[in-house]
C-alpha cells in the first residue's frame, strides 16, 4: 500500500474505445485475495485506477476487507470497497455482478487450487471469467465443462492468435512519422503501464492528441485499443507485433504522439520483451520508471535492483533513442522521501524528473515538449516548457 496520495480525477479522463463492444454498464468484481496494493496483484491495482471496459464494483482480498479499494491503493477514497469472500462481492453488489476478473499476476502465470475454487464458484453463480494468467481456462476440461452448465464464457487474455496471424517486423515502422515514446523501467511490476496511461491522458488533455498501446495483459483488460499481451508470444513475433500494433494505431488515429507501455526491464534476467519494444517501437523517446526503495526485484529477491543511471546506459547503447526522463514510484516512501529522491535524480541524471500519481500531469507534458519542441505549437496556450 502506497504511503501518499494521488488525484483520481486524473485517471476519469476520456481515453480510447475498447477494440470490442461489451453490454452497456458490464459490471466486474476484481478477485485480487491476498495481493491487492502488492506486485503481484498489478492487475487488480490497475482496474481500479482506471477501466474503461468494466464498472468495477468491489475487490476480494479478505486481507484488507472493509477498507475504500482507492484508499488502500493511493490514499484517497474511490468507492470501491474491498470485501472478503466473492459470496460478500455479490451481496454488496445486491446481484449477480456479470464478470469476475482474476487480478493476480504471480511470476508463473498459474492458478492455485484455492483461486480455482473461487473462480469456478464465480462461475457457478452465473458469472463470465476474465483470465490473464499464462494458464489458459479455456484447455482445462472441469472450466470448460463449468461455463457450459453455467451459459457463461471464460476469456484468455493472453491467449495468442493463431500463428498464421501474429506479424513478423516489416519495417513498416519507419513509415509511422509521429513521435514515439516508451516508457520503460528497470523491474517488473513498477509501475510502467500506470505512468504510461497518465502520460496519454496529460497529453491529451493538453491538446496533443496521444495514444497508448499496451504490451501486457492488464492493459487489454481495462480495455485499450490497440496492444497485445507481449510475453505470451513466440520471440520471433514479438518486434513484429508491438511493431503492428504501433502502426495501426498510426494509421488509426492519426496522432501526435504514441505512447508504447513497457515490460520487464532491459536488464532483466527473467523478463526480455523490453527489448522487443525497443526494436519493434523504435522510440524516439524512453521514459524510465523507478522504485528507489526496492533492493531487490520483485519474484527474484537473488538479483539486486539496477541503478536508474545503469538501465539508461544500457537502454541507450541497445538502441537509437535517448532517455528522455525519468519517473519514481513512491511505493514504501514518505512525501519527504519522495521530494529527495526527485531532486537527487534530477541532479545526477541532469534530466526531468517527476512522480506521475503524487505531481501534476503538467510535469509529464513538460518533460514531453522539453525532449519534443516540435509538439509545443499543437499544445494548449496554456503549456508552458520547463527545463
Amino acid at each position: 500500500m502506497s504511503a501518499l496520495t494521488t488525484d483520481p480525477s486524473r485517471l476519469d479522463e476520456a481515453a480510447p474505445a475498447a477494440p470490442f463492444a461489451l453490454p452497456a454498464g458490464s459490471t466486474a468484481v476484481v478477485y485480487c485475495e491476498g495481493q491487492f496494493g502488492e506486485q503481484d496483484g498489478k492487475t487488480g491495482n490497475g482496474l481500479v485506477r482506471h477501466s474503461e471496459k468494466y464498472e468495477i464494483l468491489s475487490v476480494i482480498d479478505s486481507r484488507c476487507a472493509g477498507a475504500d479499494a482507492g484508499t488502500f491503493l493511493d490514499g484517497v477514497p474511490n468507492g470501491i470497497p474491498i470485501v472478503a469472500t466473492l459470496a460478500d462481492a455479490v451481496a454488496d453488489a445486491g446481484s449477480v455482478p456479470d464478470y469476475l476478473i482474476c487480478g493476480l499476476a504471480p511470476a508463473d502465470g498459474l492458478l492455485s487450487e484455492a483461486q480455482r475454487v473461487v473462480l469456478l464458484d464465480g462461475i457457478a453463480r452465473g458469472m463470465h471469467v476474465i483470465n490473464g494468467l499464462h494458464e489458459f481456462l479455456n484447455d482445462d476440461a472441469e472450466f470448460v465443462a463449468a461455463a457450459l452448465i453455467a451459459g457463461v464464457t471464460i476469456t484468455d487474455v493472453r491467449r495468442p492468435k493463431a500463428t498464421r496471424d501474429l506479424h513478423l517486423f516489416s519495417g513498416r515502422i519507419f513509415d509511422v512519422t509521429c513521435t514515439r515514446i516508451a516508457v520503460l523501467g528497470t523491474d517488473g511490476a513498477i509501475g510502467k503501464r500506470t505512468t504510461a496511461t497518465l502520460l496519454v491522458q496529460a497529453l491529451n488533455a493538453h491538446g496533443i492528441h496521444a495514444v497508448m498501446v499496451g504490451t501486457g495483459q492488464t492493459t487489454l483488460i481495462q480495455g485499450g485499443k490497440y496492444g497485445v499481451a507481449l510475453d505470451a508470444l513466440v520471440p520471433q513475433f514479438c518486434s513484429g507485433e508491438v511493431e503492428h500494433q504501433v502502426v495501426a494505431a498510426f494509421e488509426g488515429e492519426n496522432p501526435d504522439v504514441i505512447v508504447v507501455e513497457g515490460q520487464g526491464a532491459l536488464s532483466h534476467p527473467a523478463y526480455l520483451t523490453s527489448g522487443h519494444i525497443l526494436r519493434g517501437s523504435r522510440p524516439q523517446g524512453v521514459i524510465v520508471q523507478h522504485a528507489p526503495k526496492r533492493q531487490v526485484l520483485g519474484d527474484f529477491p537473488m538479483v539486486p535492483m539496477p541503478t536508474v543511471a545503469s538501465e539508461i546506459a544500457m537502454i541507450e547503447a541497445f538502441a537509437d533513442t535517448r532517455v528522455i526522463g525519468v519517473t519514481i514510484n513512491h511505493e514504501e516512501m514518505t512525501d519527504l522521501e519522495l521530494d529527495q529522491s526527485i531532486g537527487d535524480h534530477h541532479r545526477e541524471l541532469d534530466l526531468p524528473v517527476t512522480d506521475p500519481l503524487t505531481r501534476p500531469g503538467q510535469d509529464l507534458v513538460d518533460m514531453v515538449l522539453l525532449a519534443f519542441p516540435e509538439l509545443a505549437p499543437k499544445a494548449a496556450p496554456e503549456t508552458s516548457i520547463r527545463g
